[in-house]
């Protein structure tokens, strides 16, 4: 039995890059397999019900899909180093900046690496030739080629239309330019150690946004501290040379980096309506089902997705209007962050609230569905 801990992934992929940055810092003995190899698509594939990376065997022979329950898992069992804020509150910022990262962030993501496509073509292919079984390189590259297509098709689905395009990249340069401020003073989003929130937050802005040719000239070119960033998440080290006066540490006494407020604001404004949106539609169609037993599907067509939807959604959102499918596992992943919050109580639930006054966060944190939703055997179900 090996010691190492295999990936399956891509160097290209999101979800990959998230869960490779958190092995880094964990300091756990992995190697990184790409999802073109052999023994991925033969045996593993059939295991997890579904192609998707990444996914992990642990040295006992587990497999392990979706970045959460990975770093869920090796969390159980080692101890060291501690990414696990001490404070209350710090642990709820920590949950949501994660949700909003590996879930918000991915249309926008997706928006920069396809909508440019032709200004990055050769880049992308070269890069999803590697999850392309061994050939010739002409012909890998062709076959890339086809791939592709049935990623930028996602665009739609993902409310990534040329009417939004304009909101979604102001957007994406308000919070850069928060994350600038705030990592020009600190190494990671709550101090001095990675949390959950930086590994949520690594899963976009590094594969896509800080790899991909034309946004990663967006990021060097106009928050060159957020690009420094990306390179320290894949960094063993804690605390670099950046930094050589900070403590690798949480701030004590469940504080934030004042910085990080206006990161959060911009977390609420911008996703807000969209969760909201999501709610309403889960909701509704759990109401029209006519049996919901534990372990349902979540799924407009009781289709196993990694990402399902259960019916489109439109809303305003920066004065255009998003018409997108919904995304269920946002509720999902938002739900953790949701639950600590409801857990507080007394001072610590009043320095939340507070927080929440601050940075315009208390309706989105009290939507709620009707039902929750929990993952089993690699997919959403009721739980």
């Amino acid at each position: 039995m090996s010691d190492l801990y295999t990936l399956w992934g891509t160097p290209h992929s999101l979800f990959t890059g998230k869960v490779r940055s958190y092995l880094i810092k964990k300091h756990v003995p992995y190697r990184e397999v790409v999802s073109s190899d052999a023994r991925f698509l033969s045996e593993v594939v059939a295991q997890v019900g579904h192609r998707v990376i990444p996914v992990m065997q642990t040295p006992e022979g587990e497999i392990v899909q979706d970045t959460t329950a990975i770093i869920d898992l090796i969390e159980s069992r080692v101890a060291e180093p501690d990414f696990n804020p001490p404070g209350p509150v710090q642990q709820v910022v920590a949950h949501l900046l994660d949700a909003f990262g590996s879930n918000y962030l991915m249309p926008l993501a997706m928006h920069y690496r396809w909508s440019y496509r032709a200004q990055q073509e050769l880049f992308l292919r070269s890069e999803f030739a590697r999850a392309v079984p061994t050939m010739e390189h002409a012909k890998r590259l062709e076959t890339a080629g086809k791939l592709m297509l049935r990623f930028a098709d996602f665009l739609p689905g993902l409310g990534v239309t040329p009417a939004v395009i304009p909101a979604m990249e102001a957007s994406y340069a308000e919070l850069l330019a928060a994350l600038e401020q705030h990592f020009q003073q600190h190494p990671y989003l709550l101090g001095g150690r990675p949390s959950i929130a930086d590994f949520g937050m690594m899963a976009p802005l590094y594969a896509h946004l800080a790899r991909d040719p034309v946004p990663a000239f967006l990021m060097k070119t106009t928050a060159p501290s957020v690009f420094r960033w990306t390179e320290r998440m894949n960094n063993p080290e804690i605390i670099d040379t950046d930094y050589p006066d900070y403590a690798d540490s949480f701030p004590a006494d469940d504080m934030l980096p004042h910085t990080l407020e206006a990161v959060l604001a911009l977390v609420f404004a911008h996703w807000g309506p969209g969760l909201a949106a999501d709610a309403t539609c889960f909701n509704a169609w759990l109401a029209g089902l006519e049996t919901a037993a534990p372990g349902t599907l979540v799924s407009h067509n009781n289709g196993r997705k990694v990402h399902p939807h259960v019916g489109w959604i439109r809303y305003p959102w920066r004065d255009v209007v998003m018409e997108r499918a919904s995304h269920p596992h946002s509720l999902w992943h938002f739900s953790r962050a949701k639950a600590l919050a409801d857990s507080l109580a007394g001072t610590d639930a009043e320095r939340l609230d507070n927080l929440l006054a601050r940075a315009g966060g208390k309706e989105m944190m009290a939507l709620r569905t009707d039902r929750a939703i929990t993952r089993q055997d690699n997919v959403l179900v009721l739980a």
